[in-house]
C-alpha cells in the first residue's frame, strides 16, 4: 500500500469517525444527558450547604457545546487511528473485503478499547467516585484499556499461526478462549473499584452505563459503515459505465 493510498484512508477515516461521532452525539444527548442530570440531582440533594460550588461551565453549555466538541473531537482522533490499523490490518487478518475488513476493525475496536475495560471498571456518573482516588482509578482503567488492544492483537497473530495446523476454524476458537482466559486473569487480580453510595438510586446507574455503551456501540458500528463505503470505494472503485445515449465511434 503506497503513501497516496494511506493518506486518502486515513482522511477518510477522520470522515468516518466524524460522522459516526455526530450519530454518537444524538446518542449521548438523548440517552446519556437524563441520566446525568439526575445523578448531578442526586450529589446536589446529599451534598452539605456549604459545599455547593460556583459552577465555572453553565450545565447547559457542559451538555451542548461541551458534549459535542468531546464527542466530535474523539470520534476524529479515533478514526485517524483506526484508518491507520485498517492499513495495517488489510490483507493481513484473512480474505476479506475492504468493507469487511472496516467491520471486522471496528468491532475489534469496540471490544478491546470499550468493553474490556467496561466490564471491570466500568463508567459512573457525577456523585459516584472519590475525588482522592480519581488518579488510581484513571490509571487502572487505561492500563486495562491497553491490555485489550494487546490481548486482541496478540490472538489475531495467534489465530493466523494456529491455522496452517488446526484450521481457521479451530485456530480461531483456540484464539478467543485464549483472549477470554487472559482477561479473565487480569479481571481477578486486577484491583475493583467500588465507591457508589450506598443509597445511590440503582436505576440512574445502571441506566447511565448502559447509555455509555450504547454511545460506544453507535460511534464504532458508524465508524463501521462508512469508512467501510468509503474504503471499499477507494480500493475497488467501479468500472466505468458506458450509457445506452452515448455515441460510440464506427470502426473503421
Amino acid at each position: 500500500m503506497n503513501s497516496a493510498t494511506v493518506r486518502n484512508l486515513l482522511v477518510r477515516g477522520m470522515l468516518a469517525g466524524l460522522s459516526a461521532g455526530v450519530l454518537a452525539l444524538f446518542a449521548a444527548y438523548f440517552l446519556g444527558e437524563p441520566n446525568v442530570d439526575s445523578a448531578i440531582g442526586f450529589e446536589e440533594a446529599h451534598a452539605p450547604a456549604h459545599e455547593h460550588e460556583v459552577e465555572l461551565v453553565s450545565r447547559s453549555l457542559q451538555s451542548t457545546a461541551g458534549l459535542a466538541t468531546g464527542v466530535l473531537v474523539y470520534g476524529v482522533a479515533f478514526g485517524g487511528i483506526a484508518a491507520l490499523a485498517y492499513c495495517f490490518a488489510l490483507g493481513r487478518v484473512g480474505r476479506f473485503t475492504p468493507r469487511a475488513t472496516a467491520l471486522l476493525l471496528s468491532g475489534a475496536a469496540l471490544l478491546a478499547v470499550y468493553v474490556v475495560p467496561f466490564l471491570k471498571y466500568p463508567a459512573n456518573p457525577p456523585a459516584v467516585g472519590d475525588h482522592d482516588t480519581i488518579a488510581k482509578r484513571t490509571t487502572l482503567y487505561f492500563l486495562m484499556m491497553l491490555l485489550g488492544v494487546l490481548l486482541a492483537v496478540a490472538a489475531v497473530i495467534a489465530g493466523k499461526r494456529l491455522a496452517p495446523r488446526l484450521g481457521n476454524w479451530y485456530a480461531t476458537v483456540v484464539a478467543v478462549l485464549g483472549f477470554v482466559a487472559v482477561t479473565g486473569l487480569a479481571y481477578a487480580f486486577l484491583p475493583a473499584v467500588n465507591e457508589v453510595p450506598a443509597d445511590f438510586p440503582a436505576t440512574v446507574l445502571w441506566r447511565f452505563r448502559l447509555s455509555a455503551l450504547a454511545v460506544q456501540v453507535t460511534l464504532w458500528g458508524g465508524f463501521g459503515l462508512v469508512f467501510g463505503e468509503l474504503a471499499e470505494r477507494l480500493l475497488n472503485p467501479k468500472p466505468a459505465t458506458v450509457s445506452a445515449g452515448s455515441a460510440v465511434p464506427a470502426p473503421r
